[in-house]
């Protein structure tokens, strides 16, 4: 049986809980799980300063968050996915630590109290079909931080897209296959991606969408959202944003 789910491009893929449970295994294998506590402080060590405080938009099944909260800090999470949201409460309760779980858009919420550090990960920015949604999410960010706070952003930028980039894979899941189809826009400014699932017999189908950025692009958002001192990282690590570079990683202050 074969099924199809959202067109290509359209604005809710992400808001799809379908989406979410059927890709669950393979977007978060455990060794992503096991990753987060290095990832968590190799991002604090680019920030230069432990943070109390941790808002973690589109966080997801709450990796990190979960990991900021082990290491006591004041954790909240933010996530359009219910079933994600399940998920992290799961985690959080296998780790015994307290999260405030939000089950909202990160377009609309802007908590009430300040933070230290908002980390936006796993290239969970870019998702909406308008740029001003995009920049939106940026500047709740801002107003979400005190002033000295750091946004910490990661996503898979356009310079190593260009490098890496290949029209199709095939991925081995617990469960059986996943084949992975993508196509970029002419000028180079998005993403489209068919991920077909195969598992016993069925076959399901997802058609999810995203903006690419190079690192001047993103700066550049970054800084018209309000940040005035924006660094851009090529790894969690601090390498250089440059030809080697596996990852754009940008980290800004409010000033």
């Amino acid at each position: 049986m074969a099924d199809t789910t959202s067109p290509a491009g359209a604005p809710g893929w992400f808001s799809t809980d379908a989406f979410w449970e059927t890709s669950y295994t393979s977007m978060f294998p455990e060794q992503r799980f096991a990753d987060a506590d290095a990832e968590l402080a190799a991002v604090v060590a680019l920030t230069g300063e432990t943070p109390r405080r941790v808002l973690d938009l589109a966080c997801g099944p709450g990796r990190h968050a979960i990991a900021a909260a082990r290491h006591g800090m004041t954790v909240v999470g933010i996530d359009r996915s219910a079933f994600l949201l399940a998920k992290a409460r799961q985690l959080a309760a296998q780790h015994n630590v307290e999260v405030e779980w939000i089950h909202g858009d990160m377009r609309d919420t802007v908590p009430s109290t300040p933070f230290d550090l908002v980390l936006n990960l796993f290239t969970s920015f870019g998702y909406f079909k308008d740029d001003a949604e995009n920049e939106r999410v940026l500047t709740n960010a801002y107003q979400s931080l005190r002033s000295g706070g750091h946004l910490v952003i990661d996503v898979g930028g356009k310079e190593v897209l260009a490098r890496i980039f290949s029209e199709s894979t095939v991925e081995e899941i617990p469960e059986g296959l996943v084949v992975k189809r993508r196509w970029v826009t002419a000028d180079w400014s998005r993403m489209e991606n068919e991920w077909t699932f195969v598992r016993d017999g069925s076959v399901q189908s997802f058609q999810l969408a995203h903006w690419i950025y190079s690192g001047r692009e993103l700066a550049q958002m970054l800084r018209r959202a309000g940040f005035a001192d924006v660094c851009l990282f090529g790894s969690f690590e601090g390498a250089p944003y440059g030809p080697k570079a596996t990852r754009l990683v940008a980290v800004a202050v409010k000033a």
